[in-house]
């Protein structure tokens, strides 16, 4: 139980910043916050902070613990929770920001079938492609997709994101299969960002990536009007399962150049490091990861 206090009082200091604020936030004293954590430096035999008369810092190893520390407190709280749903209600308000395409299909109708099983919660829905800043702009959660670059978020992965390059039978008996990546050249590529290029792997080395540099008649920054003009013959797109599944087992697009598909990345929901999350956020993003998690679920049509 002392460990366990520690490490929340490390955890206090280093997201308030301060002793004092910590301590007040725990209803004790500084000089007792101080001690928790001179145990703790003196357990684990590292130093976790550096304390000035002005201010306070994490050192590199008090950077990396506070990642494991904060995971370690949010595991608990929902474990808490999680037995404890009979005696607790979910109740109050969420903001939730998610990619504009991604958060139509599937986080839209999700959050309507939470709300539903949980009356007394509201939600703002925010769908945007741009990043949001959660902390100045008061969102409780962002769904991501792709790596995360924002060291100062807590991440939990909801589900694996894998994308393919994708075309319509029609367009294909026109203008034959592309057999590697290289023979991209000589199609007509609809891309979101043709600059960036399509991310390939090797068939021989997995590990290893390729950036191959598309061009087209038709360039759109909507990826959902990417997937219909591949729907309707114009070119090949490089589109997310997520997006084209159930065209893929309709027949209505068919994948090419799968030996060379990209390593699988993740769809995460994200929020700040310093914010324990409320029951009624933990409880979304928990239902998010389940129904994504439904074998079922990603063959479901439109």
């Amino acid at each position: 139980m002392n460990s366990f206090k520690e490490i929340e009082a490390f955890v206090s200091v280093a997201t308030r910043g301060s002793l004092s604020a910590a301590a007040r936030a725990d209803g004790v004293t500084p000089a007792m916050m101080g001690r928790r954590i001179d145990t703790l430096e003196e357990r684990l035999g590292v130093k976790l902070l550096v304390r000035t008369t002005r201010k306070l810092s994490l050192t590199f190893e008090g950077s990396a613990f506070l990642e494991d520390c904060q995971r370690i407190l949010n595991d608990l709280a929902n474990a808490e929770a999680s037995v404890s749903l009979g005696g607790v209600k979910a109740s109050g308000h969420i903001k939730v920001s998610a990619p504009a395409g991604f958060g139509r299909r599937h986080v839209a109708p999700l959050v309507r079938d939470f709300l539903i099983t949980h009356p007394d919660v509201s939600c703002s829905l925010d769908l945007s492609d741009r990043v949001v800043d959660l902390v100045n702009e008061g969102v409780d959660c962002a769904i991501r997709i792709g790596e995360l670059a924002d060291s100062t978020l807590v991440s939990v992965r909801l589900a694996d994101n894998r994308r393919v390059v994708v075309a319509s039978p029609a367009y294909l008996a026109r203008h034959g299969i592309p057999a590697t990546p290289e023979a991209l050249a000589a199609h007509n590529c609809l891309a979101l960002n043709p600059q960036r290029g399509w991310v390939f792997s090797n068939p021989e080395d997995p590990g290893h990536t390729q950036v191959q540099k598309v061009s087209g008649r038709f360039e759109c920054n909507d990826g959902t009007v990417l997937r219909e003009w591949a729907l309707g013959g114009l070119g090949l797109a490089w589109r997310s399962m997520w997006e084209v599944e159930a065209d893929l087992a309709s027949g209505a697009l068919v994948s090419v150049l799968d030996a060379f598909a990209a390593p699988t990345t993740g769809i995460y929901a994200v929020f700040p490091q310093n914010r324990r999350l409320p029951l009624r956020v933990r409880l979304l993003i928990d239902y998010l990861r389940a129904s994504y998690g439904r074998p079922d679920y990603w063959r479901v049509g439109d």
